[in-house]
């Protein structure tokens, strides 16, 4: 399996989160076509992969309004017919339902869409580490 990763980032956790889940997936046999900026995707790595992971950090009021940072460049991807894709957030302290807005996204692009999965920003290393197992897994089932 190949898996292209594009992060949006504000203060690095995202990206981190991005880099972890990338080492993750590379240790189980996977390779990674990129690691990328949301805003400055490499089309030929996502023509390449199998796989498409969308991360970005969740910004709202403490634990009103929260939403996926970059919802509107996230919908101007290109399509993703004949892709898998899942998606991943970083948070502080709530989530809300930016997954769910993530995934609707991919979605429309047409992916086949996985899920995803809210890493809190003090957990990477366990949160990360569960996201790249449940993709692992995932795929193995598919295959």
């Amino acid at each position: 399996m190949k898996a292209a990763i594009l992060v949006e980032s504000l203060t690095g956790n995202t990206w981190k989160a991005g880099e972890m889940i990338a080492g993750q997936l590379q240790q189980a046999g996977w390779g990674i076509t990129s690691l990328s900026r949301v805003r400055e995707p490499d089309y030929a790595a996502l023509q390449a992969a199998d796989m498409i992971l969308v991360g970005t950090w969740i910004h709202g009021l403490f634990v009103v309004g929260q939403a996926p940072w970059g919802l509107g460049t996230l919908e101007k991807l290109p399509a993703m017919r004949g892709k898998k894709a899942a998606a991943f957030c970083t948070y502080a302290l709530s989530p809300g339902n930016s997954l769910q807005k993530m995934t609707g996204v991919l979605d429309r692009l047409g992916a086949e869409v996985l899920g995803g999965l809210a890493l809190h920003r003090s957990k990477l290393p366990q949160h990360t580490e569960e996201f790249a197992a449940r993709l692992v897994e995932r795929a193995d089932e598919l295959v």
